[in-house]
């Protein structure tokens, strides 16, 4: 009976080997092992202990003295780690493997430790070699006269391939081979203790703890390792991995500046090929999850080294790549993105997060360099050499009948137009109908009228090619878009034309859940297919020492009577199922979300999918998109709690992502920085940050357009709250004309907002008037909820100021504003509308406050509650200048005296502002 049938999963699953007997060399070449392995002492080693664990059929009982299932699974799991982990590009020593074995072999006091060492020290002729390797076929082959069901071990799982393809390059090697295989093997356990004595328990426990290589936040070495000594001798075999066995100095990759090889250093040996591209993607991970932890210059040294050892591993130029990439190395990039595609012609494939046999859907040669091309200029700020790249890209995947390629380069043009300012693309792509802009009348399309043909064409051919990641990909690009701009048809006139000029919040919510069906539906998807990359095998390793202290720390009493302890040896190491990509498709749908409703204006609707996104993505999220979740949790935290509780999330997240690497954090800082100063009156702090924001942002033009929005924007308010009125007019009057070149409706509306803000407190508040009503009308466009009731209550301050006989309207304007203020506003939100509500109540002549004092007390002093949270000192001026004159009429002294004091204050903190370097301090 197949006991262990299936054990790490069939091959026939994985790379669609046949079940039964058939030929090693088919299966194996179906199998993630590749078409021979190098045979090394390390893989005998684990064969040996895989004997051990499923002995012969003819055994009768098992050698090894389990003392549960729960033990017997541990050791099997052990061994599927050791076949599949890819941690390092190196196999480990017997020393290493020793001590991760220990924590499997404690209960029997370090017997298949001694076992393991025994064996191998008595493999001293090529007679013992054969010997070996024929016993190993009893594990998966039933006994002259046997039945097949007797077999022991399923030699179609992981397990039984592995030990196949080791039999197999044993069989074809030399009888040199074999001699320097035997001498390999006499190194290797040199290489641990000569006598082989086991450590004690409290040796080994010591050993673990002073030796725990993994740093358990990112998964990335940070200590320094030990330098393994093997003696191997070189060695060339027939197989995919003939360059395994190559004189070369040892390393592992810790990422510390000064560890660099040494040509002093013993040889070793590489791990399978396949483990090496684990490795190599695992690699890529890293980078785009935490690139400030790979310093630039070891990691190229490492790579370097590796690809000295196995030269036909091209992908190591495209790993640099990305490197140089991260580091912000346009020249390096450059360099060996060049190099990766002249010396593996794309061959290759470009990285993914699954090593799928079907991966070729996407290598498009010429058109996958001319991708990354474009991507590289997109990333460094090129738009016009992006442009370039991406058209010359579709014409030859179209000359090529590339289809998939295809998709994503319309995808990646899409995501250009998106994220830069291009004003028009004529000149830029040639004909203005290169890209399908036009609609058969001879009328060319705008920017944003190619940009929705681009995202429909790349979803039809997504969902036609069954491109999951991609669809999802141009749905959430869709949702953008349709947050952003309003879909006017392209054939608009006649008497049944539409004249809705508005957006569909409906169409939003539409493709962000469509977008969502990635989680399920990415199976179907042959460049996405769930492939164990090793990820699993590696996690469960590196907390191997963890789990083997939790273990060992229970009392020797109670360590018999535990039943199953697999949930314990196990519980530290459980990565998830699906693949990392599609994880980060699902959770940038979150994102997207919270970006969705902070334009509608719902708090709480951020929140809620903000930390959806934290909780559950953070794991498989990118650095970049963690510290945007993160900004949007502090920026949520400055508008309802104010700045002091804002400064303090914001240190933990500096401390995660430290603000010199990461430029949100730093701008995220800069905002809330300049917010406390021009609420503090510190103009000249303010001025200053100001100042920063413009050194930020790029000088090619079009590029970074929304940190230049940023800055003008603040620049604006700087000069307002100087009282600087022109200048502050000018400001913000050149920018509404380039966020209108652009199409940046959404923040036009602020821009129109800031303009009636600006005329009124200049005291013109008739000419503030159409600035606020076309505010609110983008507003309404846009069902910016939020910003149409800042933009309501502007429009009642100005009615207001325009004299008494206009107070009527409006308090009519401000209790139409306050359900959505009171509801989903901010400190600063709700006090201005509580101010202006006591000021139309006060400025109405047939209101008298003795008669209903609560009406102008009640939201004065709620006013007050919120601006002493936000120091914000010239509208609590205004808030207690009104309660002193609310109290004299009502006849208080004692509290008119105590309101004028604190008006007094805040005039003197504006007039005379002491300590502003304290606003830079946090």
């Amino acid at each position: 009976m197949n006991v262990f049938a299936g054990v790490g999963g069939s091959a026939g699953e994985r790379g669609g080997a046949g079940a039964g007997s058939g030929a090693a060399a088919r299966d194996a070449g179906s199998a993630d092992f590749g078409a021979l392995l190098e045979l090394t002492p390390h893989k005998m080693a684990v064969c040996h202990l895989v004997q051990v664990f499923a002995p012969p059929a003819q055994q009768q009982a098992p050698p090894f003295p389990f003392e549960s299932s729960a033990h017997h699974n541990r050791l099997g799991l052990f061994l599927f780690a050791l076949t599949r982990s890819c941690e390092d590009f190196l196999e480990p020593p017997l020393e290493e493997l020793l001590r991760q074995l220990k924590a499997v072999d404690d209960l029997v006091n370090g017997w298949l430790c001694e076992q393991l060492t025994t064996t191998l020290a008595g493999l001293n002729s090529p007679d013992d070699l054969f010997n070996f390797f024929d016993k190993l076929r009893g594990v998966l082959t039933s006994p002259e006269g046997g039945n097949v069901g007797d077999e022991f071990l399923d030699p179609n799982s992981q397990l039984g391939v592995f030990l196949r393809c080791c039999i197999l390059a044993f069989n074809s090697m030399t009888f040199e081979g074999v001699c320097h295989l035997l001498a390999n093997l006499v190194a290797y356990c040199n290489s641990a203790d000569a006598s082989y004595d086991l450590a004690e328990d409290e040796d080994f426990n010591s050993e673990i703890e002073m030796s725990d290589p993994m740093d358990a936040d990112i998964g990335v070495r940070s200590g320094v390792f030990d330098r393994y000594t093997q003696g191997y001798a070189t060695g060339s075999h027939m197989g995919e991995s003939s360059s395994s066995l190559i004189q070369a100095p040892i390393s592992l990759h810790n990422f510390d500046e000064a560890d660099i090889f040494k040509a002093e250093d013993s040889p070793t040996c590489l791990r399978s090929r396949w483990q090496l591209e684990a490795y190599l993607n695992q690699q890529a991970d890293v980078l785009e999850k935490d690139p400030s932890s790979v310093p630039l210059n070891s990691f190229n040294n490492t790579m370097t080294q590796l690809q000295t050892l196995a030269p036909e591993l091209h992908r190591v130029q495209f790993l640099q790549y990305l490197n140089a990439l991260c580091h912000d190395d346009y020249v390096a990039s450059l360099d060996h993105l060049h190099r990766y595609f002249d010396y593996s012609a794309g061959m290759q494939g470009l990285f993914s997060r699954s090593l799928s046999p079907h991966q070729d859907n996407i290598v498009g040669k010429y058109e996958s360099a001319l991708l990354c091309l474009g991507n590289l200029h997109c990333y460094f700020g090129h738009p016009k050499k992006a442009l370039e790249a991406f058209t010359e890209a579709v014409r030859v995947s179209q000359m090529n009948n590339d289809d998939s390629c295809l998709a994503y380069i319309l995808g990646a043009i899409s995501n250009l137009l998106s994220k830069i300012g291009i004003s028009s693309t004529v000149g830029l792509i040639g004909s203005r109908y290169s890209l399908g802009n036009n609609i058969g009348l001879g009328t060319p399309l705008s920017i944003q009228q190619q940009l929705l043909v681009l995202l429909k064409r790349s979803l039809k051919r997504a969902d036609m090619l069954k491109l999951t990641s991609l669809l999802s990909f141009d749905h959430i690009s869709l949702a953008k878009f349709d947050l952003k701009h309003v879909q006017r048809p392209l054939v608009s006139f006649g008497p049944n034309g539409s004249t809705k000029l508005r957006t569909c919040p409906a169409d939003v919510c539409k493709n962000l859940r469509l977008s969502s069906h990635v989680l399920s539906d990415f199976g179907t998807d042959s460049l996405s297919i769930s492939n164990d990359n090793g990820s699993f095998s590696t996690s469960w390793l590196r907390n191997l020492s963890d789990a083997s202290r939790s273990w060992s720390n229970s009392s020797a009493k109670t360590r018999k009577l535990i039943a199953n302890d697999f949930d314990n040896f196990h519980f530290h190491a459980q990565p998830s199922p699906i693949p990392t990509s599609v994880l980060q498709l699902a959770g940038s749908a979150h994102l997207m979300r919270a970006t969705a409703w902070e334009h509608y204006g719902s708090a709480q609707m951020v929140r809620m999918n903000t930390l959806v996104y934290a909780t559950c993505f953070a794991d498989a999220a990118s650095s970049s998109e963690l510290s945007l979740a993160y900004v949007k949790l502090i920026e949520q935290l400055a508008v309802f709690k104010g700045y002091s509780a804002a400064f303090c999330a914001l240190k933990l997240a500096e401390e995660k992502f430290p603000s010199s690497m990461n430029s949100q954090i730093h701008l995220l800082k800069m905002q809330l920085l300049h917010e406390r100063a021009l609420h503090r009156g510190h103009l000249r702090i303010a001025q200053q940050i100001c100042d920063e924001f413009g050194v930020l942002s790029s000088s090619v033009s079009g590029v970074d357009i929304e940190l230049k929005t940023e800055a003008s924007l603040r620049r604006a308010r700087t000069l307002l709250a100087a009282k600087e009125f022109s200048q502050a007019a000018a400001v913000a009057n050149s920018l509404f004309t380039t966020c209108h070149k652009y199409n940046m409706q959404v923040e036009n509306a602020s821009v129109l907002l800031l303009l009636a803000e600006i005329h009124r407190k200049s005291d013109n508040a008739v000419l503030g008037l159409p600035y606020a009503l076309a505010s609110q009308s983008f507003c309404k466009s846009f069902n910016l909820d939020l910003l149409e009731a800042s933009a309501t209550l502007t429009l009642a301050e100005l009615w207001l100021a325009l004299g008494s006989n206009h107070a009527k309207r409006a308090l009519s304007l401000v209790y139409q504003s306050l359900p959505m203020i009171l509801g989903h506003g901010g400190l600063e939100l709700r006090a201005r509308s509580q101010l202006v509500l006591a000021k139309c109540h006060l400025t109405d002549p047939e209101f008298s406050v003795s008669e209903d004092p609560c009406a102008v007390l009640d939201p004065l002093n709620q006013a007050a509650e919120d601006l002493h949270v936000l120091e914000y000192h010239e509208m609590a001026t205004e808030v207690y200048y009104l309660k002193a004159m609310a109290y004299n009429h009502l006849g208080k002294l004692d509290e008119r005296e105590e309101a004028a004091a604190r008006f007094k204050e805040h005039v003197t903190t504006l007039e005379n502002p002491r300590d502003e370097e304290d606003s830079l301090a946090y």
